[in-house]
């Protein structure tokens, strides 16, 4: 959403916009690289759509998702920290049984196929040196905020209870949930892209009190941990 990029969009020189997927796009210079900046919409099909039209318009060599998300209440992050993805997973894509959800891998039909890999609900992203210590690592804190990378899980439905929001993040040893990021994930590995992701936290998953929330402290701090690493992520 737009709130979710206007710190960077300020930065942004030689501004020119185009309309991609029938959103504005703005094409400029950030800290001396040649970026497209869009804001997706909200959802898997808006963000799945948008990266897909700018990949077959601009001749792009990387993605970069940011936005706000959720932290699971056993990841140790607080609203205004910072979570980067390891992995992206479809958290509620698959088969439902007698005995539960399953992952499309009960079908025994991939969702990606690239040679003899097959991508069922779990998706690759890239992980750049500054962020590669490891699945749930918290890295120092910096500006007041914490930095720890972990696996997303990606949902249709936002985690309202936190039976549920247990129940996700044991099942995929998961850091934080969002709405867009395994869609994202999912095109880059059909066009062979790699996608780094970044979400601040917003709130914790299973709390649906949006007094407790604090969108404007997540993306912000999302933003500003882009902006000072732009050299080392691009």
């Amino acid at each position: 959403m737009p709130f979710e990029s206007d710190r960077i969009s300020t930065f942004l020189k030689s501004v020119r916009k185009m309309k991609i997927a029938g959103k504005t796009a703005c094409r400029g210079k950030l800290c001396g690289h040649d970026v497209l900046l869009m804001n997706t919409g909200i959802g898997k099909v808006n963000a799945a759509h948008s990266a897909a039209c700018v990949i077959e318009k601009v001749p792009v060599k990387k993605i970069i998702n940011i936005g706000v998300g959720g932290a699971y209440p056993g990841a140790g992050l607080k609203i205004g920290d910072i979570a980067v993805a390891l992995k992206e997973i479809y958290g509620d894509e698959g088969v439902m049984g007698p005995k539960g959800w399953g992952s499309y891998e009960k079908t025994g039909i991939p969702l990606v196929q690239s040679g003899k890999k097959k991508y069922f609900n779990e998706f690759p992203v890239s992980i750049p040196r500054q962020f590669s210590v490891g699945a749930r690592h918290a890295l120092p804190l910096q500006g007041g905020f914490k930095i720890k990378t972990g696996n997303f899980v990606t949902v249709s439905a936002a985690t309202g209870t936190q039976k549920r929001a247990k129940e996700l993040e044991k099942r995929f040893k998961a850091v934080c949930e969002n709405m867009e990021g395994a869609a994202l994930a999912h095109v880059c590995t059909i066009y062979k892209i790699p996608m780094l992701e970044i979400r601040g936290i917003s709130n914790i998953a299973g709390v649906r009190d949006k007094r407790k929330w604090n969108l404007e402290l997540a993306s912000e701090n999302c933003q500003k941990v882009l902006l000072e690493g732009i050299d080392d992520v691009l």
